[in-house]
Parts: structure tokens; C-alpha cells; sequence
């Protein structure tokens, strides 16, 4: 009877012990193949609304590749407006820094333009003015990214545009970065110095280790805990221990200076990579404006997803125009009555199907039209821009793109207050 007991028992604990190892198997399963699913990038979309669409306005937004090899570069390229109602929790772009938003360095940037300036380091943009970029890329790590135009804006933060998935095949052992240098030498910067810059960190990471030992050893934490609790926090540290602080000090200290001046005498020519600030970067000259948008008021539905807008358009051209797109925080909202096919631009932030218009008649020249524009679609919910419902404010803002017959485009910034809506059958 007492067998048969320690039987049952030793099956029972052997059959918990397997439910165990089966969950704590599964439960590494589970942590790898998650670990291992690459990430659905699209983290902009934790950046406000207000910032996203009252800031800047990208258009024109162009990948010239989607698929690359190692070493192959593309070029990112694109326009920008600096919009006139900047907003107030936000620093003014007097300082900014062009730049692209990936996971880490798989392209890296070989040369970076805004008009026909070069900007390697720090420019300054005006408000309520277009300017067009470019960004030269080179694929270094293979996979497949989310690629996005950023400007980083001084004390204002990274403001990101739209992202398409770029894919880099071949291996990450092949690339290499050239650079010739005043001299005429050439070098690869993906392993200039790197046994050198490896030396250096594991030095000082092996003089705090020893530091951090040397304390440790005297007499650990928790007695010297102890000891602060019992308020002899003075009688802690001997006359052995400043001894050893100053020579530490001394050392580190006359290191620096030996490693200051061997990298001098090595390399007497240096210049640091963010001195100065570029101004006077030109603009686009879109000449004289022929249209005209006065903001009448509007109201965000927010269980429908709808942005309805009262606008006062004056046609002061020579054509008739038709309301054809309307364009924030990198989302295209356009009306399919004047795009017949839909245009090469990231599925996730295209809504081919996304605007409307009260009366789709064409603007004649010279008239002037009160017209309701109706900006519906899911990707606006989707990209967390319906957040303006529960802004301060609660303003949008972004450009309003009208087109002839001749296929000449014109552009107005629009923007303004509008009115949250609760409920589906709210009415402006």
C-alpha cells in the first residue's frame, strides 16, 4: 500500500514536472518566434497629430528603388512644405538637420541635398515655404526596412514622412565605403580605425571595471549600507582608499593627455562634422499664386472618420481647376474624379478613393466658390491622426493640391479649427 502511494505520487510530480517543461517550452517558442517577426514599423504614428500635420508637408515623396544590393545606392527625393500656421509647442525649424528614419544604419547616407545647397550639417528653413530635398543612400545591411524622409528640427524633435519597404539582398561582408580624402589616400570608412576604436572602449571599460572591483572588494554594498545607516558614512573611506582615488584620478588624467596628443600628432588636420549653421538655403519659386483658400470653419466625425472643411476658393488663373488632392502629415487623400489611375505611392498612405467634393464642377477662372471638402477614409483613424479630436486646439492642417485641364497643378496651404463630432449623424 505504501509502494502503490509512492508510485501514484512519483507519476503525479513526473506528470506536473512534464506539464511544466511543456509550458516553459512552448513559452520559449512563443518568445523566439516573436523575437524573430520583424516589426511592422510605422512608429510615427506615435508622434502627435497636430505635429504630424502642422509642421511640415511632404509631397512628391519618391523612392527610386524598392529592391537593392549591397553596396547599390538609391535616392530619396521629394518636396516639403514649411507650414504658416507652425504651432506654438513646437520650436521653429532655425535649426534643422536633414536626415532618413530607419532601424539603424542599413543605408547609409552619402550625400544629402535641400535646393542645390548641400547639407551635411545643420540649415535653417523658413516658414510658409517649399523646398525640395534629396538624399543619397547606400544599402549596407541586407533585410527588408521601412524607410522614411526625417528632418530633425532643434528642440522640436524628429519630424518623420512618409515610409516605403525598401529590401536589401546580398551580404553585409561585401560593403564597403570609399572615401578619398584631401590628400588623395583612399580609405573605407566601414573599417577605418575600428581596431583602434575597439581598443580604446575595452580599455576604459577594463579601468572602470577595476574601479568598480576595487570599491566592491573593500567591503561591498550592503555593509557599507550598513554603515551610512549607522552614521559613520565619514569613517568609510580610508586614508588608503583617497590614495588609491588619486593616483586613479592621475592616471586617467595623464592617459587622456597621451591620447590627445598621439590622435594631434597623428592627424593634425580635423574638423568638427556639426560646426555652423547653413542660411539663405533657396526655396521653391512657385511665382505668383493664382489660387486662394479662406477656411470657413469644418468638423472631424470621429465614429465616421470624416474631416469636412468649408473653404473659399478663388481661381485667379487662366485655367479651370478641380479640387483633385488633398495632402497631411504625409497621408494622400485623393478625389478619383480627377485621378483616373492611382499613383506610385505606399498602399498603407493612399486613399485613392478618399475625397469628395460638394460640387465636383471645375473652377472657372476668375470665379470664386464656396465648396465643402470631405476627407473620409480609415488610414485617417489608422495613422492616429483623429487624435486632433482630443487635441487643444483641435487644428489640421496640410495642402490642398487643384489640377486643369492641361494637367498644370496648383497648391494652397489650408488649416484651421474644426469642430470634434461624437456622433454619425452630426452635421457641420
Amino acid at each position: 500500500m505504501t509502494q502503490s502511494f509512492f508510485q501514484k505520487l512519483a507519476r503525479a510530480a513526473s506528470g506536473r514536472a512534464g506539464r511544466l517543461l511543456s509550458v516553459g517550452a512552448a513559452a520559449v517558442v512563443a518568445a523566439t518566434t516573436f523575437a524573430a517577426t520583424p516589426a511592422a514599423a510605422h512608429g510615427e504614428r506615435s508622434q502627435q497629430a497636430f505635429l504630424r500635420m502642422r509642421t511640415l508637408n511632404w509631397y512628391d515623396v519618391k523612392w527610386s528603388k524598392t529592391t537593392l544590393n549591397v553596396n547599390e545606392e538609391m535616392e530619396l527625393t521629394g518636396k516639403v512644405h514649411v507650414f504658416s500656421g507652425w504651432p506654438q509647442a513646437v520650436a521653429k525649424p532655425e535649426e534643422a538637420f536633414l536626415n532618413v528614419g530607419e532601424p539603424g544604419p542599413v543605408l547609409i547616407r552619402k550625400s544629402a541635398f535641400v535646393g542645390d545647397s548641400p547639407v551635411p550639417r545643420t540649415f535653417s528653413l523658413d516658414i510658409g515655404h517649399d523646398y525640395d530635398y534629396k538624399i543619397v543612400l547606400k544599402a549596407r545591411r541586407p533585410g527588408r526596412y521601412h524607410v522614411h524622409v526625417q528632418i530633425n528640427v532643434k528642440d522640436g524633435g524628429p519630424i518623420v514622412g512618409p515610409g516605403q519597404w525598401v529590401e536589401i539582398k546580398g551580404d553585409m561582408k561585401d560593403f564597403t565605403n570609399p572615401v578619398t580624402l584631401l590628400d588623395g589616400s583612399t580609405i573605407d570608412l566601414e573599417s577605418y580605425g575600428i581596431n583602434w576604436t575597439y581598443g580604446y572602449h575595452f580599455l576604459w571599460m577594463a579601468a572602470a571595471l577595476v574601479w568598480i572591483l576595487y570599491w566592491f572588494l573593500q567591503k561591498g554594498i550592503i555593509v557599507r549600507g550598513w554603515q551610512v545607516a549607522a552614521g559613520k558614512k565619514h569613517e568609510m573611506i580610508s586614508a588608503g582608499d583617497k590614495r588609491f582615488g588619486g593616483i586613479w584620478l592621475a592616471s586617467s588624467m595623464l592617459a587622456l593627455l597621451f591620447f590627445y596628443a598621439n590622435a594631434n600628432r597623428e592627424f593634425p588636420r580635423t574638423l568638427p562634422m556639426q560646426a555652423g549653421l547653413l542660411t539663405g538655403i533657396s526655396f521653391i519659386d512657385n511665382g505668383k499664386q493664382t489660387v486662394t483658400a479662406s477656411f470657413g470653419g469644418g468638423s472631424y466625425k470621429v465614429p465616421g472618420r470624416e474631416l469636412s472643411v468649408n473653404l473659399r476658393i478663388t481661381n485667379n488663373g487662366q485655367e479651370p481647376l478641380r479640387v483633385g488632392e488633398f495632402t497631411t502629415a504625409g497621408l494622400r487623400f485623393l478625389n478619383p474624379d480627377v485621378f483616373t489611375s492611382r499613383p506610385d505611392f505606399p498602399d498603407y498612405l493612399l486613399a485613392d478613393r478618399g475625397l469628395s467634393v460638394n460640387d465636383p464642377t471645375p473652377i472657372a477662372p476668375g470665379e470664386t466658390r464656396n465648396l465643402v471638402i470631405t476627407v473620409q477614409d480609415a488610414r485617417f483613424d489608422v495613422e492616429r491622426l483623429s487624435d486632433l479630436a482630443y487635441d487643444t486646439d483641435s487644428q489640421f492642417g496640410g495642402l490642398l493640391f487643384l489640377f486643369s485641364p492641361s494637367g498644370k497643378r496648383e497648391q494652397v496651404e489650408i488649416g484651421g479649427p474644426v469642430i470634434p463630432k461624437f456622433q454619425l449623424g452630426a452635421t457641420l
